[in-house]
């Protein structure tokens, strides 16, 4: 078969070969992050999309590694690419954000203010009165998107800053009362 000769140099072979693993893997990787996530959400039709792309891309690189297995640089790249590819994929799902989160806020002061913000932003609220180890408190549900979190840290934060929360991926939710639709579903997936 033919081959270029541009493919046998040496500035190719321990370069831009493991460059373009390197490339592969970062892509691979992050995908599979997104996949993963995607399934856990239950994204039946997306997550499988993209499992193909991955598996693709990984025997793609896999094959440029068996025919190159002389080569130490190249599972530098592999081992890189990977590496990076868990970072990258963790960033590209903090910005997409995808899914539910629920937000207890446990109050010792009087959390109606707070609650009256939120609802007035459009985020359904539960509040209870509760009995704390310090004392008497108020307990706060909210389900809001995850892109929103900030959002809605910076309000609890703003009513009472010593208010103690926690965060919690939801996988499904219904029958609550979420931000307008336009604003819960305007990013991909």
């Amino acid at each position: 078969m033919f081959e270029p000769a541009f493919l046998s140099t040496p500035i190719f072979q321990y370069v831009i070969l493991p460059l373009l693993i390197f490339c592969a893997r970062v892509c691979d990787v992050s995908i599979s992050t997104i996949r993963l996530i995607l399934l856990y959400r239950g994204r039946r039709v997306l997550a499988p999309v993209l499992g193909f792309i991955e598996v693709l891309i990984w025997l793609l690189a896999m094959r440029q590694i068996m025919s190159n297995l002389t080569n130490p640089f190249i599972y530098i790249g592999f081992a890189g690419g990977f590496a990076m590819g868990n970072y990258v994929g963790i960033i590209l799902e903090e910005k997409l954000a995808v899914g539910l989160e629920v937000i207890r806020i446990i109050s010792k002061t009087d959390a109606l203010e707070l609650v009256s913000s939120l609802t007035s932003e459009g985020y359904g609220t539960t509040c209870m009165d509760a009995q704390g180890s310090t004392g008497r408190v108020q307990i706060i549900f909210t389900i809001v998107p995850r892109r929103h979190h900030k959002k809605v840290v910076k309000i609890i934060k703003k009513f009472n800053p010593r208010a103690f929360y926690t965060v919690e991926d939801v996988k499904s939710a219904s029958e609550g009362i979420f931000p307008l639709r336009s604003n819960l579903f305007s990013k991909p997936f």
